[in-house]
């Protein structure tokens, strides 16, 4: 048991089998204000250590006796040294005895910091133990700094690999939460206001911050933010620091690393309670900032990403026409949906378009090849170049060949696929361009559907286009043209989905509409790719 003394110092673990000895020295180190556990042979001590080891508290020092009954001192300080659990437990040999300076050298090698000769004096006993103790700390210091600065490269490379303010947020909370050792808490606060959240897992999620809870940390953000310059580490006292952001409905002080985006625009924070980083220790909070800067320049591309995706969408929705402003097409019913890919996935450049032609009423469905903003520019120009081209043109081949000289013209490094489809509403007669596109499929009143045989080059490698297929439509057939967005999921093969496609299609029931929202029903959650569909059939 522990022999009482001051319970300031540090705690040595005695091992001899003499016990006026081992009372001894026992008296001298708690006169020095060490808490002592004596025990008397190397059985004993691996007993004592295993059970401090299981409740996380090690000894300090072992100060261990040469000659014991079971084993010797030195391989009672190998087994210390060879299990990973206590191989930085440091050893202090001891020895009444005259030992060869051989022996003296086997307690060295076998990994212990010193040797005494006893008897020896109190202040030559207390300096070896500190000595050794001091020795041990600056060791685990050394092996807690680089496994901190491993920690931190692993996060900023995560970090970096985000594809949104939110995933980022994420892995920032995450790896700040291991760096720190405490809950962690990040903030993203973008141009329009809104508050990117990340909380670490260690923390349950109920109870999580309500909506007024993020609204009170952005408007602290906004205020420190002002005329920031560099890192700021600032403390927010828990009255101004919501409740439960760290511990669930827990009111606690925090911490805060914050830095501007490069632009200045966007303020990025990192929060952990302070009295965990004080536990940390005094380099956390220099790795804390460091963490907070890498966050910061991760998150500025992905904002600015924010952006340009706001304004592809805008693009879109600007020139796709709304379903309940299509034009009013004589004999025909027509029904368009269009559905943006998930926030996390680049936009990209898919299209329908609804048309009178002369010769009857053109539907078109197509997608540029590529996620970018300039994918949703080219999207707008071959719309209208179509919307144009079909004024005094109605064959769908035509089209095709006109609208690839266009692309090969004005974005030689640009391919799109499309699909024509002109019907004549009073005969049912619909004429099919397809260049490199899904094919219509055509679902029939008795519950059977198949995709129409068309097939052609994409447009922009100027090839030229097959004449078009021709088929009938009767006035309870639907037709229906998609982009791959709707179906394409990587690793299955798009013929595999299409039969899937078709599949649902003739379970649905009567009529455009409800075959677009049974399709979306099956295919249309968080799909890695814009999906537009166009669904018709003729007015009896």
């Amino acid at each position: 048991m522990d022999v009482d003394g001051k319970r300031t110092g540090t705690t040595v673990l005695v091992v001899d089998d003499v016990a006026d000895s081992r009372y001894a020295m026992a008296a001298v180190l708690s006169r020095a204000g060490h808490r002592v556990v004596p025990v008397a042979t190397g059985g004993e001590a691996l007993t004592e250590v295993d059970a401090r080891l299981r409740k996380g508290s090690l000894p300090d020092v072992a100060l261990i006796d040469v000659n014991l009954p079971d084993m010797s001192g030195f391989e009672l300080c190998r087994l210390l040294k060879e299990r990973p659990h206590t191989a930085g437990l440091p050893v202090v040999h001891f020895s009444a005895l005259t030992v060869p300076p051989g022996n003296r050298c086997q307690g060295l090698d076998e990994g212990a910091e010193a040797y005494l000769t006893v008897p020896a004096e109190p202040e030559e006993i207390e300096a070896a133990v500190r000595g050794a103790a001091r020795g041990a700390r600056l060791r685990a210091d050394d092996r807690a700094l680089v496994r901190r600065l491993t920690l931190l490269s692993e996060t900023i490379v995560t970090i970096q690999a985000a594809r949104s303010p939110r995933e980022l947020a994420d892995a920032a909370a995450e790896g700040t939460a291991r760096l720190i050792g405490s809950p962690a808490a990040v903030f993203v606060l973008d141009q329009d206001d809104e508050l990117h959240c990340g909380l670490s897992r260690d923390r349950t999620s109920v109870a999580l911050p309500d909506e007024s809870a993020h609204l009170t940390v952005a408007g602290l953000l906004r205020r420190l933010a002002r005329g920031q310059a560099g890192v700021q580490i600032t403390t927010v006292p828990a009255p101004l620091w919501p409740a439960g952001f760290f511990r669930p409905g827990v009111q606690h002080d925090a911490r805060l690393a914050l830095v501007l985006t490069q632009d200045g625009k966007s303020p990025v924070c990192l929060a952990v309670p302070t009295r965990g980083l004080r536990r940390a220790g005094p380099e956390a909070e220099a790795l804390l900032a460091r963490l907070a800067q890498a966050t910061a320049l991760a998150a500025e591309p992905l904002l600015m990403y924010q952006v340009e995706r706001h304004v592809a969408l805008t693009l879109q929705h600007s020139f796709l026409p709304q379903p309940h402003r299509l034009p009013e097409l004589p004999g025909v019913d027509v029904v368009v949906r269009y559905v943006p890919a998930s926030r996390d996935t680049e936009i990209g450049g898919d299209f329908y378009a609804a048309l009178r032609a002369p010769e009857g009423v053109l539907a078109a469905v197509g997608d540029v090849v590529g996620h970018s903003l300039e994918a949703a520019t080219v999207m707008v120009e071959i719309r209208h170049a179509l919307r144009a081209y079909c004024v005094d043109e109605s064959d769908p081949a035509v089209l095709a060949e006109r609208l690839d000289r266009m692309l090969q013209h004005y974005h030689p490094d640009v391919t799109a696929t499309v699909c024509l489809a002109l019907i004549d509403p009073g005969t049912g007669r619909t004429r099919i361009a397809n260049a490199g596109h899904i094919p219509p499929l055509i679902i029939r009143d008795v519950g059977v559907a198949d995709y129409a045989k068309a097939a052609g080059p994409l447009l922009g490698l100027g090839l030229p286009h097959p004449p078009p297929t021709e088929l009938y439509l009767e006035s309870t057939d639907r037709l229906l043209m998609v982009t791959d967005g709707l179906i394409e999921t990587r690793g299955t093969d798009l013929e595999v989905s299409m039969e899937h496609l078709r599949s649902a299609a003739c379970g649905a029931l009567p009529g455009p509409a409800a075959l677009c929202d049974t399709l979306l029903a099956c295919f249309g959650h968080e799909r890695e790719d814009d999906i537009a569909m166009l669904a018709l059939q003729l007015k009896n």
